[in-house]
């Protein structure tokens, strides 16, 4: 297939293209015109856009997209928004008009019933905002929420939903496995699942 990944060049992002292309897919990345394109496989397509100012056509072509991206941590709640937030609900737009067969997000545990005191309020806010949007847009999903982030390989030992510690990890080469694996496997479709490294 051919997937478009937002986000591609992150440490996630990264390790997702290499999965795809190792698995004979034909990954697209999606690169802001700044980027260090530098680590991404050779031979990878790169489509050069700004998630805070996609135009038409980013999806066309595509048979999947991924969105793995992320404002980062160091960005305040202006730049969440226009990323983790109307980034993503715009590419899922896009998607919708260029007839991809799937959609994947990587969202955030805690995405689904952001709790206002958190220190990451805003941010599990906009998550939340783009994966309802996500679920109301049609098309055939997938929705990802991992617990906190270690920037690992893992050894693909995972629990997922209701078996999930919400105070556990989650490698990032575990993330870009299920990513990798959400594109094509029929049990994801339509779930929003917790995730989380063993």
């Amino acid at each position: 297939m051919n997937i478009l990944i937002a986000g591609a060049t992150g440490k996630t992002g990264l390790r997702l293209v290499n999965q795809l292309k190792n698995s004979g897919h034909s990954p697209v990345a999606l690169v802001r015109g700044s980027s260090n394109t530098s680590s991404l496989p050779q031979g990878v397509e790169q489509r050069q856009a700004d998630l805070t100012d996609l135009q038409s056509g980013v999806c066309d072509g595509c048979d999947a997209v991924i969105f793995a991206a992320g404002s980062g941590g160091s960005t305040g709640p202006e730049m969440t928004d226009k990323v983790d937030r109307d980034g993503a609900k715009r590419l899922i737009d896009l998607a919708s008009e260029a007839g991809v067969s799937r959609f994947v997000m990587l969202s955030s545990a805690g995405a689904d019933d952001p709790d206002p005191e958190s220190d990451l309020a805003h941010y599990l806010q906009a998550k939340h905002d783009a994966d309802e949007h996500l679920k109301a847009s049609g098309l055939n999903y997938a929705i990802v929420r991992p617990v906190s982030l270690t920037d690992e390989d893992g050894n693909r030992n995972m629990r997922f939903g209701g078996d999930v510690d919400p105070k556990g990890k989650a490698a990032r080469g575990d993330v870009a496995a299920v990513l990798a694996n959400a594109v094509e496997d029929s049990d994801w479709t339509g779930k929003a699942l917790l995730m989380q490294s063993v």
